[in-house]
């Protein structure tokens, strides 16, 4: 386990150099998407249509933010659970999104993704939403705005906290944990 410092958007080479239980604090542009969102960026690439964003080197924080209070950017912005996005994952791995940040495992076929197309899944701290929207300097909804909480937006962070949970090598932190924890008992 190490402690990186990296830059979103990022690089292969970025994913490549990170293992499971890495410390990473990310500085530069991520985007916020939930299941609505994500259901209607896949419809887009599905009619052959751009997505409100360039997905190449992509990171994508799962998060429905609270109401920004006066002089803030944002409001209180904690992880979402993963799962929910799932069915949509692949293919947004798939346009080049090299990372996800959220909370629980994936599936079987979001780490298949991860493994072709060389991404990663990060685990924010559940829980620590006041904590993690200091990390966030800049927000704007760039895509699904009736959607309200659920928008598209583009924010700009820096040292966002985040652990590799899962990287595109196949490692799991929730399956190495639960190895760990049955070695003690």
């Amino acid at each position: 386990m190490a402690t990186k410092y990296i830059k979103a958007p990022m690089s292969i080479k970025d994913v490549e150099d990170l293992r499971i239980g890495d410390n990473v604090f990310i500085t530069g542009v991520l985007y916020t998407a939930r299941d609505a969102a994500h259901k209607r960026l896949v419809e887009l690439l599905d009619k052959g249509e751009n997505l409100p964003f360039d997905p190449e080197g992509s990171v994508i924080y799962y998060v429905g933010p609270t109401p920004a209070p006066p002089g803030k950017p944002i409001g209180s912005a904690g992880p979402t659970t993963s799962y929910r996005m799932d069915s949509y994952a692949p293919r947004l791995i798939e346009e080049g999104m090299r990372a996800s940040i959220g909370k629980g495992e994936r599936n079987d076929d979001v780490v298949s993704a991860m493994k072709k197309h060389k991404a990663v899944y990060f685990a924010a701290l559940g829980g620590g939403a006041a904590l993690i929207s200091q990390s966030i300097k800049k927000a704007e909804i760039i895509a699904f705005e009736d959607l309200g909480a659920e928008a598209v937006r583009r924010i700009e962070v820096v040292d966002f906290p985040c652990i590799v949970a899962q990287d595109c090598y196949g490692g799991n932190m929730y399956e190495e944990g639960i190895k760990k924890y049955r070695k003690l008992g």
